[in-house]
């Protein structure tokens, strides 16, 4: 192999990712979607370039690459990719060990949980009957103890690696063990919006004694790869102020 050959064996392959933009039109907005594959792409480890697209005034390039399209999109190699569970599929595809980590979850559970918490928090914040407040509330937390009680459970490695497992049950930091994966990716984003939104316009707070839940957004805070591809809370908060109805009195 030359020189030349090995080199380019060595280099990244050429990846923009287009996410969407914040108030200013150049921050980070609030997208979980796009946070979604700005931390697949972090944990790769591959090196890319990232794009905020100001939606009020999309350039007219942008037009052109990916017509109709909202962000976030990429391109790999110069080909467009705007589907974002392909997209997934085909980073992870892509980008394999040995030199790029693979992210997919062990465990099949890992994928599906907390994946209602979403669509609960939605009814609940865009409610505008007080008399219906208190079951969506409800709903919400429901949703969030279910996670709860999955993030408690050991794993079945944990438990066939005889590992010390707590009373209170697992210790893991996230959903499939202490390792962010392709599922944290999806559910923190969410997750993260949830905790901002429902404060700001509900007063709501996840409930103090779901540890486990608690315990994988401070570990995931602690995480860069979450931290620094994350819209800041003022921006999702403007995001919501038109969605967030007030309860009529």
């Amino acid at each position: 192999m030359t020189d030349t050959s090995a080199a380019e064996e060595e280099k990244d392959p050429d990846i923009e990712l287009f996410v969407k933009a914040g108030s200013d039109g150049e921050s980070i907005g609030n997208c979980p979607f796009s946070q979604r594959l700005f931390m697949i792409l972090w944990l790769k480890g591959v090196v890319f370039n990232v794009t905020t697209v100001d939606l009020k005034r999309k350039p007219a390039d942008l037009h052109n690459l990916a017509p109709g399209t909202h962000p976030p999109f990429l391109t790999f190699e110069g080909e467009v990719k705007t589907d974002i569970n392909k997209i997934e599929e085909y980073l992870e595809d892509m980008l394999a060990p040995p030199r790029y980590p693979k992210l997919a979850a062990k465990n099949r559970e890992s994928n599906t949980s907390g994946n209602d918490i979403f669509a609960k928090f939605s009814a609940y914040i865009k409610n505008i009957r007080p008399e219906n407040n208190a079951v969506l509330e409800k709903s919400l937390n429901k949703a969030l103890a279910k996670l709860d009680e999955f993030l408690l459970s050991p794993l079945p490695e944990e438990l066939q690696d005889g590992r010390d497992v707590a009373e209170g049950g697992s210790l893991r930091k996230y959903l499939d063990g202490d390792t962010l994966t392709l599922a944290d990716c999806n559910l923190l984003p969410k997750l993260h919006v949830v905790k901002v939104v429902a404060k700001r316009y509900r007063n709501y707070e996840i409930p103090t004694e779901l540890q486990g839940v608690w315990r994988y957004i401070q570990n995931a805070y602690r995480r860069d790869e979450f931290t620094n591809t994350c819209a800041a809370d003022a921006e999702i908060e403007l995001a919501y102020q038109d969605v967030a109805k007030r309860l009529s009195k």
